[in-house]
């Protein structure tokens, strides 16, 4: 290989490495969201004392999520590189931490689902205990989903940022993300550490984490590698 053809790939690959972190992310963040949606089919989040918990495609659902995560988490800090290596760095760590307690939280479910699996070792419990103990499991998980947002909020401000550093994202949606951050942040330290946190809120702030997450999808997956090509 001589010099001049070393020199135009060394340009090239920054390009293509962008556009395939573009399409990447896109396929993450995707991921994330249907595989969310399928799961709170199955499992809905903070109604420990009403809900069945008796399916593990809940579960499932959210293995999907968390691997759309550690793929989008890849590919942001790919994309976002240029513009603050450490801050990209530090964005995709948030994410994958996030993960990392998500998943040990998932445990939970299961644990829940075997106590109404009828296996024999449960025998030595009675009805008031099993239920008692799945109640237990399923606030466990309850807990560790929202230790899981605490982090998950942080990733989404970095990223707010990043976008707006970046001068390829609108600002507008750079503004949504960082609003998503707040968003989740309130909900989750409320959760966490507030007694009897009115519910409402929760539920005032779902529309502004919902749509600035949808908004960075459809920026991703419509815009994202269009406007790398024109730039």
């Amino acid at each position: 290989m001589n010099t001049e053809e070393s020199t135009n790939i060394s340009h090239r690959n920054p390009d293509i490495s962008l556009h395939n972190a573009i399409k990447v992310a896109g396929i993450g963040l995707l991921l994330s969201f249907f595989g969310s949606i399928f799961a709170g089919l199955f499992v809905p989040i903070g109604d420990a004392a009403t809900s069945t918990y008796n399916s593990l495609l809940g579960v499932l659902g959210f293995l999907i999520a968390i691997l759309g995560d550690m793929v989008r988490a890849w590919a942001l800090y790919i994309y976002f590189k240029p513009v603050n290596k450490s801050i990209a760095l530090l964005s995709a760590l948030m994410m994958l931490l996030h993960d990392a307690i998500f998943g040990a939280a998932l445990l939970n479910l299961i644990f829940g689902s075997l106590l109404i699996s009828g296996a024999d070792y449960l025998t030595v419990f009675g009805i008031d205990q099993l239920n008692a103990l799945r109640l237990l499991f399923l606030e466990g998980f309850n807990y560790g989903f929202e230790i899981g947002l605490f982090f998950f909020s942080f990733h989404l401000g970095l990223l707010g940022y990043l976008a707006h550093k970046s001068g390829r994202i609108p600002k507008l949606v750079s503004i949504l993300l960082i609003a998503a951050s707040l968003g989740y942040l309130i909900d989750s330290v409320g959760n966490l550490f507030v007694p009897n946190y009115p519910e409402i809120i929760g539920l005032i702030l779902i529309a502004p984490n919902f749509i600035g997450e949808v908004a960075f999808i459809l920026w991703l997956v419509f815009r994202g590698r269009k406007q790398l090509s024109n730039g």
